[in-house]
């Protein structure tokens, strides 16, 4: 497997806009090419933490949110998409699905290595998706890791197996809060998490690509969504994996919907009114 180490990843929003504007062609592939990007060293900042739990709605605590890692791999997935090794352009992707599993809880002060490999490829009914997988090391043991789901919607002739929801709308939810979400929320995630997309930041550059107005990242619905789920205190291991469904419009209101035990819950970010989901998940932690 080629390994290609990236000292400093790029999150800028000139970056992401060039990955938008990129001219690659269009072509079918069997497979990605097997590569790997590495960050050898990132440190958890404490500043930078606070910022993302405030954002987020999660409170202050010892460790990290478990979900905070994901966005420690955005400048690698910015590296991989700008790469030789992604045949397609950024423009027309979106984030379908994200599995994040935390084997040890992370710290102000920790010291991490963060990879990237190449998956699976997924037939879908609208273009060809794909696996990325992080993985997060700490002393050389693997402590995070996570698969991030993409769509590429301008392949029309995709590969490999039919891709299959993993979750469905059978269970039983009630609502348990609703969210008032304000217009800038994109702009304030996306200086924190680097994923300055356009389609988040303002009504204007979200129009050029599309959408009526600005949407919310996905990432961060699925944060709000865990810092409402999530008991107080030390998480040693979680998992929780989302599918997301409708855009968020901004500003906007949401509500949760969820079915929760001790240790696990399947729940719904959905619009005002309960009818039409934001995103479907599962979490499991202890």
């Amino acid at each position: 497997m080629k390994i290609v180490e990236i000292s400093s990843p790029r999150t800028s929003f000139g970056a992401a806009l060039r990955l938008l504007r990129s001219r690659k062609r269009m072509v079918a592939v069997e497979a990605l090419p097997e590569v790997s990007f590495v960050v050898p060293s990132v440190i958890i900042d404490a500043d930078h933490l606070s910022q993302y739990c405030d954002i987020c709605g999660f409170k202050e605590s010892k460790d990290a949110p478990f979900i905070y890692p994901q966005i420690l791999t955005f400048g690698l997935m910015l590296e991989f998409m700008g790469s030789e090794y992604c045949p397609w352009p950024a423009a027309g992707m979106v984030h379908m699905v994200n599995r994040i599993e935390q084997h040890n809880p992370l710290f102000v002060g920790d010291d991490l290595r963060i990879e990237l490999s190449t998956g699976d490829l997924f037939r879908h009914e609208k273009g060809q998706m794909f696996d990325i997988k992080f993985q997060v090391l700490r002393g050389g043991h693997l402590v995070w890791q996570a698969t991030q789901s993409t769509l590429c919607r301008v392949v029309k002739q995709p590969v490999g197996e039919q891709y299959r929801s993993v979750m469905h709308s059978e269970t039983r939810l009630s609502r348990q809060a609703s969210f008032s979400i304000p217009a800038n929320i994109g702009r304030r995630y996306g200086k924190v998490s680097g994923d300055v997309n356009p389609i988040h930041l303002t009504n204007l550059t979200a129009r050029a690509f599309g959408f009526k107005r600005a949407i919310a990242h996905g990432m961060w619905t699925k944060a709000r969504a865990l810092s409402a789920l999530l008991p107080e205190g030390i998480t040693e291991r979680a998992m929780a994996e989302v599918e997301f469904k409708l855009p968020l419009y901004l500003p906007g209101t949401v509500s949760l919907w969820s079915n929760r035990s001790a240790k696990c819950a399947k729940f719904e970010l959905r619009d005002r009114q309960g009818e039409k989901p934001h995103l479907r998940g599962q979490l499991r932690f202890s």
